[in-house]
């Protein structure tokens, strides 16, 4: 079965949010708001969250673990995500499903729930982050050249042929947010930008990963999800 959530299910208001979650943990996925992650999902406990979720609200928290190299069942988690909404899903032959989650609004985790499913559940709140569900951010014209310089160096230090003409091309928030979830950096990096405040506050730091990155190429390599 395929199928894709509509323009009807946009969400202004953080005040429309669920208080209480299915979270997602997964070292090196990065959701930003109105960003897009596809996910294969394959194993028992998440194949019934999504199922939930496509018959509830769509809705899914994406989160990663304190220790990307944790392999218990339930790792420690980082006290910050991001609500996804599942736009599209596939169910596959062999039981898999893949999905595409968009970004909804970053959430702040307040207790994490007593199992009553098989994957895990958390009360969280979005009072930090009110203005992700309905502010597209911009940033200086400044900070948008510094950012597409210290790119260019990046990409080509890694042997990479980016699509320029689509990346000069992007509104800012969809620059600076793709290249965030995109970019190959570690957990514990791609955490950082998924806390900054601000998206000119993402853009700087994610130059300055970049910066670090060029300067020891050996070093700062991504998750794969």
């Amino acid at each position: 079965m395929t199928g894709s959530s509509s323009g009807a299910d946009v969400i202004h208001d953080a005040d429309d949010l669920p208080r209480v979650i299915p979270i997602f943990p997964l070292a090196g996925a990065l959701l930003l708001p109105r960003g897009n992650l596809p996910l294969n999902i394959f194993e028992p406990r998440y194949l019934a969250m999504v199922r939930d979720a496509l018959e509830g609200d769509r809705l899914i928290g994406m989160i990663q673990p304190l220790d990307p190299e944790d392999t218990r069942n339930e790792p420690p988690i980082y006290g910050i995500g991001c609500l996804g909404r599942i736009h599209e899903h596939r169910d596959l032959p062999d039981g898999r499903i893949l999905i595409t989650l968009t970004g909804v609004s970053r959430f702040e985790v307040r207790e994490e729930l007593a199992r009553t499913t098989p994957y895990r559940k958390a009360m969280v709140d979005y009072d930090r982050f009110a203005d992700d569900c309905r502010v597209v951010e911009t940033i200086s014209r400044e900070d948008r050249a510094a950012l597409l310089d210290d790119l260019k160096r990046f990409f080509h230090c890694r042997g990479l042929s980016p699509d320029w003409d689509a990346i000069t091309q992007a509104p800012d928030e969809t620059l600076v947010n793709a290249l965030a979830m995109i970019c190959p950096f570690e957990a514990s990096e791609k955490q950082a930008l998924l806390e900054a405040p601000m998206l000119y506050d993402r853009a700087r730091t994610m130059s300055t990963l970049m910066t670090f990155a060029i300067a020891e190429p050996g070093e700062g390599s991504g998750a794969a999800h």
